[in-house]
Parts: structure tokens; sequence; C-alpha cells
């Protein structure tokens, strides 16, 4: 193909100015991870969703905390909310569309937990019922959007724009976003748990 090496050289120019630009988020990704942080030290759990190829985002970036990421850590409790068909069928068919996240953030969410919402317009509407949902929960949220989501503005804690000028830009930055919030994952920040006192029976 003629075009090839043309269309390789775009390529790699369109990513290097994406990541370049990745240093305007640098203030709300620290926001993000110190809520993430938060969260997790004191026993809490994460939820995330996106839909189709956010989707398969939100199921790399919570794997990245249950499992593990650069080096062996302890696990941490990350719920991707599109990881059960059938869960998901059922409330689609029952509920609507609309609502297959927000069924689950009001079914697993608690006080505390962080949802992390990833959306390539920014006005999807199932994520902005699963924002809405958070927020009458007291769940703490973090969105990750495309465009400025205006529907959703009021709804989420915090924002990261992650627009680009393409849906791929907003891919890769977003995906960069999702690293950058798990990378600083140690050992030691597991929550700490009450020691348990051995109960010891004497017959007499």
């Amino acid at each position: 193909m003629a075009d090839l090496p043309h269309l390789l050289r775009r390529a790699i120019a369109a990513s290097v100015e994406t990541f370049q630009t990745l240093s305007e988020l640098e203030p709300a990704v620290t926001r993000a991870v110190d809520a993430i942080t938060t969260c997790l030290a004191d026993g809490r759990k994460l939820l995330v969703c996106g839909n189709g190829g956010s989707a398969a985002d939100a199921a790399h970036f919570a794997t990245e905390f249950v499992v593990r990421f650069i080096r062996d850590r302890p696990a941490y409790p990350a719920i991707c909310l599109t990881r059960d068909g059938g869960l998901m069928s059922a409330a689609g068919n029952d509920y609507g569309f609309d609502e297959v996240f927000a069924r689950q953030v009001a079914a697993f969410g608690q006080p505390g937990d962080v949802l992390i919402c990833l959306s390539t317009s920014g006005n999807s509407r199932n994520v902005q019922r699963a924002l809405e949902e958070a927020k009458q929960r007291g769940v703490v949220t973090i969105a990750l959007l495309g465009r400025d989501g205006s529907v959703t503005k009021g709804m989420r804690r915090l924002n990261c724009s992650c627009a680009g000028r393409t849906r791929r830009g907003f891919r890769k930055r977003t995906c960069s976003c999702c690293t950058l919030s798990a990378r600083p994952w140690k050992r030691d920040c597991r929550p700490r748990l009450p020691t348990r006192r051995r109960v010891i029976s004497v017959a007499g």
C-alpha cells in the first residue's frame, strides 16, 4: 500500500500531539487519584462504567486494581459495571438501557465509594443516570469525558475532560488517565483492619 508510510507518520504525529496535551489534565488527575486513594484506604470500593470502547477501558481499569499493575500488590475492590451480561440484559429488558448502570449503583454503591464514568460523548444517558444515582447515595463521582458533558454538569464531583480532536484521541487520553490513576498504588495502601481477639473457652 503506497500511502502506508505516510499514514503511519500521521498516526505517530497525532499520538505524540495527544500525549503532549496530558499535562493540561494534571490537576484533575491529581484530584482523581486523591479521591481513589481515600476511597480504598477507607476500605471502600470503585465502580467503573462506560459504553462500547469505554466499556472495554472500564474493564481494563478495574482489572489493574483487582489483579496487578507493574508489580505485585494487594487486591483492591474495583467492579466494572459492564462485566455481567446476564445482569446487563435483565436490567435493560426490565428497566431500559438507560438504567443498566444506575441499577447497579443502587445495588452496590455505598457512601464513600467512588464511581468512575467513561464517556466519549460526555452525554450518554445511562452514564448520566449512574451519576444521578451515585449522587443520591453519597458515592463520589469521577467523569472522564470526551466533550464538555453538559447534561451531566452538577452530577459529578470531579471532571476530567479528555476531549481530543478525534474519538481515537479521546481513547488515548482516557487510557493514559486511567493508567496514571492506577500507577501510584503500592503495598502499603491497604486499609488497616482491626485486630481480631482470640477467644479462649475454658470449661470449669
